[in-house]
């Protein structure tokens, strides 16, 4: 009697070449931890290493909320609960490197009552791939170029008009000039977010190309605005495109001048330091992406909307009243077509807003 031919599922079973469980937990870009009965780390993959900043040897056997906590009371008290299953995001928790907002699932083994696995992953950063709202912009930045030529006829009218009315109807012809600029300003920008270009990442001295941004937003403001400059001159080169750092760096500056309105004790604080310990999973290119270097603008002013959120990254949205909701967009897509990351935090006891950006830095074989 001929033997039965063996099923995909039993040749998976004994194929020897086949990655084992925990080669593919290692693998993963995705932080995973193994949490037992009581709370207690049992196993951590690589990647939750790197989120949290500490060996596998030294997270097993920490309790969960003791290693990430002080948490929100209504995630903690389901983290209390072994059998409750859970699904949160954007929830503050403390990390090696300093606090991070994250999305966390938490899913109990039906085979092992009290056990449970544990993901974790700093939130809107596993996202890369996606278009987020700029793929949107791509139709719209190919008509820019068909936008602009009648721009240019209406702007050269209006310049015409300006000189030919009588002067008190010269105003009306140099508004009809200034909006039109203003259309071509905005067209641009969303020709910069459409675009799926992406200029090539170079050795780039982070703190030459902050003091520029810094002396350009000065310039536009009439030195109108206090910086401070709290830098670690021990860092190495960023990998980065210096004109794409400086735009990305003149944006979240003039926003935090601009958040601190005519606040008397308003200052802006820009912080660099190398961060151990901190990844950022670069999902598009199928890599984790070790992004030591940290570049941190910090205003005292009152701080975002509430419920903006994370949103605030999005095209057209924004918290000011003439914003057009690009500014913060080109800065991020910009970060991320230099494999960064940016994210935004409001400290609450001491007044300040924070927007942090994280870089990789140059290979010692590059530097």
């Amino acid at each position: 009697m001929a033997s039965e031919a063996p099923t995909s599922s039993d040749l998976a079973t004994f194929d020897p070449s086949r990655p084992s469980a925990e080669a593919q937990l290692s693998g993963l870009l995705l932080a995973v931890v193994l949490v037992d009965e009581s709370g207690h780390l049992a196993e951590a993959n690589q990647a939750a290493e790197t989120l949290l900043g500490r060996s596998a040897h030294r997270l097993v056997g920490q309790s969960l909320i003791d290693l990430i906590g002080p948490l929100d009371p209504r995630v903690e008290n389901r983290l209390r609960d072994p059998e409750a299953a859970l699904v949160a995001r954007e929830i503050a928790v403390a990390a090696h490197a300093g606090p991070l907002r994250i999305d966390m699932t938490v899913s109990p083994i039906a085979s092992h009552p009290g056990w449970r696995v544990v993901t974790l992953c700093e939130a809107g950063h596993q996202e890369i791939g996606a278009d987020d709202g700029l793929a949107a912009l791509a139709a719209p930045s190919i008509l820019a170029h068909e936008i602009k030529n009648p721009l240019a006829a209406i702007r050269g009218a209006g310049q015409l008009a300006a000189r030919k009315l009588p002067h008190h109807d010269k105003q009306l012809g140099r508004m009809v000039v200034d909006e039109v600029d203003r259309i071509a300003r905005l067209v641009d920008r969303m020709q910069q977010l459409g675009s799926v270009a992406r200029d090539a990442a170079e050795p780039c001295n982070p703190h030459l190309a902050i003091r520029s941004a810094v002396a350009t937003v000065k310039a536009a403001r009439y030195g109108n605005v206090t910086v401070h400059e709290e830098f670690d001159p021990s860092l190495p080169p960023v990998l980065a495109h210096r004109d794409a750092l400086e735009q990305v760096l003149i944006n979240l500056v003039s926003n935090a001048a601009d958040a601190l309105g005519d606040q008397s004790d308003g200052a802006v604080t820009i912080r660099t330091r190398f961060v151990t310990g901190r990844a950022f999973s670069a999902i598009r290119f199928g890599r984790a992406v070790n992004l030591p270097l940290e570049i941190a603008i910090i205003d005292n002013g009152p701080g975002v909307p509430a419920d903006l959120g994370q949103r605030m990254f999005e095209p057209f949205v924004s918290s000011k009243r003439s914003g057009q909701g690009l500014g913060l967009a080109l800065v991020r897509k910009l970060v991320r077509d230099m494999d960064g990351s940016v994210s935004h935090e409001r400290d609450v006891r001491r007044g300040l807003t924070l927007f942090r950006i994280h870089l990789p830095v140059v290979a010692n074989e590059q530097a």
